[in-house]
């Protein structure tokens, strides 16, 4: 059979069975073991044909699921949920807006900043997008704020998850394209500080040519000392576990995985020193007994949302192994690549034809999917190209560009997932054509970044190449 009958054939039975509703790992699992049974399992009669290709199915497949490297991925997803289960997400939340005072437009500021620093320590676009829509948009609906003030930097903030480390996102796309996870989460530092910037100028400009986009209204003005008191001990012990975590994978002191553990640890700590210790200290002995079962019911609640989005990712790292050991033993993938990089275009034109179908994809499946059917084609792809830059740096280059594609189609419309969880957050009456115009401008900061970022390679490999 020809290599793009095999395609076919492959990427058809996977997006149905992704259309009839099966979750997109046992999707993968499916499709590619019965490809396995006729790839695989030729000889022989039919009980050893199944035997055979089951075996060499998962001999070639469950290593990938056993390496040391996709720890990261339920650590980080721990430090989220412990992050919001606790409550230092709304207390983090509340500093940074008493902090901003009377600032036009203080509260799309506040989203961006709290935001960012979210999803930094969750490193979950659903879960930051979540949570900014319950606290931040019923408050800004009620001060007056439009949609596109409200809704939209919420969606825009979400996105930096998968930018700014801790990202499992990232780790699982290092792991996919086996390539280095330590300077893949630090190469997201500058683009996801950089895109925050972004947001923030477009807010500035927006409410300073309208600004009953964004109506002003009297706040309690709050003291210097209160507020370096907020900004001490509500905002900087939060900020130290990102910077701690990414100084020790910067500094080779830990791995990821390590720093990973680190920075878990390293919320439970804060936790029972602000939910336990301070109420101690402070006489309210109450509060202080109280912490016991809130805590024990918070670690539990963390752990369930960590372990089942973990045990999602190890089955998309079991179906991406055997949908790349399929590709490669039916010669469809080696094919494919030279069929592409045979046409005379600039490597350019095909970093732009692969960033269009990341788009396209996005508006019809998540992520996770998005990678398993990219990533074994697209990386070898990119191997084969010449962008001037060392092998390695450039698939960092190239990843953290699939990043910022996957980002932003988080919210392109009609399918975006971010799209979806804002409509189930959003005040009763928000029209879903609110939600997708809201998320445009932003969509616009995403793309003029990753035109930046190409034209420009240091933005993202910089300081993995500093970090050695």
């Amino acid at each position: 059979m020809e290599w793009y009958w095999i395609l076919l054939a492959l990427f058809g039975s996977i997006l149905l069975l992704m259309f009839v509703g099966l979750p997109v790992g046992i999707a993968f699992i499916a499709v590619n073991t019965v490809a396995a049974f006729f790839i695989f399992g030729r000889f022989g009669d039919f009980d050893t044909r199944v035997h055979s290709a089951i075996g060499q199915h998962v001999d070639n497949a469950f290593g990938n699921m056993t390496i040391f490297a996709i720890v990261p991925i339920p650590m980080f997803l721990l430090m989220g949920e412990l992050f919001f289960h606790t409550g230092l997400a709304n207390r983090m939340f509340n500093a940074v807006e008493r902090l901003m005072g009377r600032v036009p437009a203080r509260l799309s500021y506040v989203t961006v900043a709290g935001g960012t620093a979210f999803a930094t320590l969750s490193g979950s676009s659903m879960g930051s997008t979540a949570l900014l829509g319950t606290l931040m948009v019923p408050e800004m609906t009620r001060r007056g704020y439009r949609k596109s003030m409200s809704i939209g930097p919420i969606l825009g903030t979400g996105g930096l998850a998968m930018l700014i480390p801790p990202s499992a996102l990232a780790v699982l796309l290092g792991t996919l394209a086996e390539i280095d996870i330590g300077r893949l989460l630090i190469a997201g530092v500058v683009p996801g500080l950089l895109l925050a910037v972004f947001y923030t100028i477009l807010i500035f400009v927006r409410a300073t040519l309208d600004p009953s986009a964004a109506p002003s209204y009297d706040v309690e003005s709050v003291s210097m000392g209160r507020r370096v008191v907020l900004f001490l001990f509500d905002v900087v012990p939060m900020v130290s576990i990102i910077v701690f975590v990414i100084a020790l994978i910067m500094g080779g002191v830990a791995t990821p995985s390590e720093a990973a553990a680190y920075g878990s640890v390293g919320v439970i700590l804060l936790a029972v020193a602000y939910l336990f210790l301070v109420p101690l200290l402070r006489g309210d002995f109450r509060a202080a007994l109280a912490f016991g079962p809130f805590f024990a019911a918070a670690m539990w609640k963390s752990m369930w949302g960590a372990g089942r989005v973990t045990v999602i990712a190890l089955m998309i790292l079991f179906g991406s192994s055997l949908f790349s050991n399929v590709l490669a033993a039916s010669g469809a993938s080696a094919a494919l690549i030279a069929w592409i990089t045979g046409f005379e275009v600039s490597p350019y034109v095909m970093l732009l034809m692969m960033f269009g179908i990341l788009l396209l994809l996005g508006m019809f499946m998540d992520q996770l999917a998005m990678m398993l059917l990219t990533v074994p084609i697209f990386f070898p792809v990119v191997l084969g190209l010449d962008f001037g830059l060392a092998t390695d740096m450039k698939l960092i280059w190239f990843a953290v560009i699939m990043l910022l594609a996957m980002e932003i189609s988080l919210t392109t419309p009609p399918f975006g997932l971010l799209l979806f969880v804002m409509q189930g957050v959003a005040p009763p009456g928000t029209r879903f054509g609110e939600i997708c115009l809201a998320a445009l401008p932003f969509m616009g900061c995403a793309l003029l970044l990753t035109m930046l970022i190409v034209a420009f390679p240091p933005l993202a490999i910089w300081l993995p190449w500093l970090g050695g």
